[in-house]
């Protein structure tokens, strides 16, 4: 273990030590995982390199470094919050690292090591974040160009791959870009390149720039080119061996490797550049760079990423940096872990309320906010019974313990807490559902697919044609309802929910039947139709004849689909259900959800209507009430 007393990173704030304790920092790669603890802004300390060959797990490794005098040293308080950068992508709980073979579950490892706040986050993000904060005397200027304020700035890194990210500005805040841009198919520019690519394609049936742009892409280079120099025996060697004898002046191969790996460099740099519009500047992280000192500088590299035709001018603007910052990755980490923290507390410090409240609990009510303390997230989505039998309490204690916050009861509490936890809003991602998932991931999955397709569509509905599909709903003498497959459920469904709201309706769930009901509409009837892809032929069929007669359409359906051609209105749903295609699970929660929303839209209307109606023979009645004491009262005078 190789342990630095401490450093300053750019940003640095001289304020006194983070009141909740030292925040632990993590950049994992392939080959070290890499440790600090910074305690206050910008201020690191007890940095350490471990290599990642010598520990079982990320977890082993973290608890050496947390064991390790040093840091036991530069973190006397209790660690509350981590964060880690790791090279891989984040889209899971689950992470399973692509070149190494450490795996681990984010929230069992938040738990295990009794922290309040564990982010994982992608590598490259976490160094795209750091760029706004890099000083000039942290950035090396390669060619021309001037960066543009408040404007996007894009970012590769070469090293075991290459990384593409880049920073969107978003007023008073910076906003990383995921990607996965190393991976694109790669172009070659001239012959040489051509004669690279030929090579490698007899070993790699998909070049992408990573394949070239890498450690590995040099040492390919190396090798195709020493073919092509008529020297096919030449040993093979490995990128920092390339870069050296590159730099001593050793091997006239060895140097047009360097050359050529920088030139597709820079056409890979200008292709991002014009892909996200990259006015700010383009940044060159990574290991590999760096090392070519003066052979980067002097290479093709500015050239190659002006080169674009008819844009030449348009990249000669944009200039591009060299990071020359001593660990720029934590300083990208420290920084989404603050404001992930700063969104926490300006919203609902309720952790912060259970710790300056456990001084006041009875001992009962302390085991359960030391439960809450140490296991947040179980605390959001486990019931009442659930929760005092893991803390070993009664359930009239839990309820004590959250009034002894200040809060109404357990839901209240609930919903402060995901509020502190999550900035306000919770986040779900659409995951696709696998053959070979455990029930727990397919439970986990299809619970929360069905949350995230609930918000989209929530954030995508369009508010003018539901209104005026429940105006059209509400106008009609009759409602056919048409719909096959797993929507007949859906259908059934709706026509119950008229028939309540006093609305005719009627649903058959033959194909045949619905085509003969349907040619009995008549103008002013309505045929609300439910299909998930729109292009059933029979059912397509009953519409024409549905419409033939006079009939007006309300379809919710995908948008584009033949269906939605012939609607007269159009409620949108547009949800892939992935590689389990043959279970609509979560188009058909969407029909209902939108049928239900139609329905509450028809109830409220009438529920309206009755209460002014309602009303206003109150005030009628009042009126004559209020007439008839006054006549009453004259006659006595």
């Amino acid at each position: 273990m190789k342990i630095d007393e401490k450093m300053e990173v750019a940003g640095s704030d001289p304020a006194e030590r983070f009141s909740e304790g030292p925040r632990l920092l993590a950049d994992i790669g392939g080959t070290n995982a890499r440790f600090v603890l910074e305690t206050r802004q910008g201020h690191l300390e007890a940095v350490a390199v471990l290599p990642c060959d010598d520990y079982a797990s990320l977890l082993d490794a973290i608890t050496a470094y947390m064991d390790s005098s040093e840091a036991r040293a530069a973190g006397s308080a209790r660690v509350r919050h981590a964060a880690i950068a790791i090279a891989n992508p984040i889209d899971d709980d689950n992470i399973r690292m692509m070149n190494h073979h450490w795996f681990f579950s984010i929230e069992a490892m938040r738990a295990t090591l009794g922290l309040d706040t564990l982010l994982v986050v992608n590598d490259f993000t976490a160094l795209a974040m750091a760029l706004p904060y890099l000083r000039p005397d942290q950035r090396l200027q390669i060619g021309g160009g001037m960066a543009r304020a408040d404007s996007v700035i894009g970012l590769l890194g070469s090293g075991t791959g290459l990384g593409v990210s880049g920073m969107i500005p978003a007023e008073d805040r910076w906003i990383a870009l995921g990607s996965e841009g190393g991976h694109v198919s790669f172009a070659p520019c001239d012959q040489r390149e051509m004669d690279v690519l030929s090579f490698a394609w007899r070993e790699l049936s998909h070049v992408s720039a990573e394949r070239l742009a890498s450690g590995r892409g040099l040492e390919l280079i190396y090798r195709a080119l020493s073919e092509r120099a008529g020297k096919p025996d030449a040993l093979p060697l490995l990128a920092a061996e390339i870069t050296s004898r590159a730099l001593n002046n050793e091997c006239d191969v060895c140097l047009e490797a360097v050359d050529c790996f920088c030139a597709i460099l820079g056409s890979i740099a200008g292709n991002v550049a014009m892909t996200l519009g990259a006015l700010g500047g383009i940044y060159i992280g990574g290991g590999i760079v760096p090392r070519l000192g003066p052979l980067f500088e002097q290479s093709q590299f500015r050239a190659r990423f002006e080169q674009k035709g008819r844009l030449n001018e348009y990249l000669a603007q944009i200039p591009t940096f060299l990071i020359t910052a001593e660990l720029p990755t934590f300083l990208g980490i420290a920084a989404i872990l603050a404001q992930k923290l700063k969104r926490a507390h300006s919203g609902a410090p309720v952790l912060e309320s259970v710790r300056q409240a456990r001084g006041r609990m009875s001992p009962s009510e302390c085991k359960v906010a030391d439960w809450v303390l140490k296991e947040p997230n179980a605390m959001l989505t486990l019931p009442i019974a659930e929760i005092a039998q893991r803390v070993g309490v009664s359930q009239p204690t839990v309820m004590r313990f959250c009034r002894s916050i200040g809060v109404q009861g357990l839901a209240d509490f609930k919903l402060k807490l995901a509020s502190g936890l999550t900035g306000g809003a919770i986040t779900v991602a659409h995951c696709h559902v696998e053959i070979s998932d455990s029930d727990a991931e397919l439970a986990r999955k299809v619970l929360g697919n069905n949350a995230s397709a609930a918000l989209a569509l929530r954030d995508m509905l369009d508010v003018k044609a539901l209104t005026a599909a429940i105006e059209l709903l509400r106008g009609a003498q009759r409602v056919e309802l048409l719909a096959v497959g797993s929507a007949r459920v859906v259908a059934d469904d709706m026509q119950h929910k008229l028939l309540n709201l006093g609305i005719v309706s009627s649903f058959f769930a033959d194909p045949q039947a619905q085509e003969m009901s349907a040619a009995m509409l008549k103008p002013g009837d309505v045929a609300l139709v439910i299909s998930r892809s729109g292009a059933l032929p029979d059912l397509l069929r009953t519409v024409k004849v549905a419409q033939g007669c006079g009939a007006r359409v309300l379809a919710i359906t995908a948008s584009g689909s033949p269906l939605a051609k012939l609607a007269d209105v159009l409620l949108t749903l547009n949800h892939p259900e992935g590689n389990l295609n043959f279970v609509p699970m979560i188009v058909r929660l969407l029909q209902l959800m939108m049928l239900d929303i139609l329905s509450v839209g028809l109830a409220r209307r009438d529920t309206a209507q009755r209460t002014s109606a309602a009303e206003l023979e109150e005030g009628q009645l009042h009126g004559m009430r209020i007439s008839g004491k006054l006549k009453f009262g004259g006659h006595l005078e």
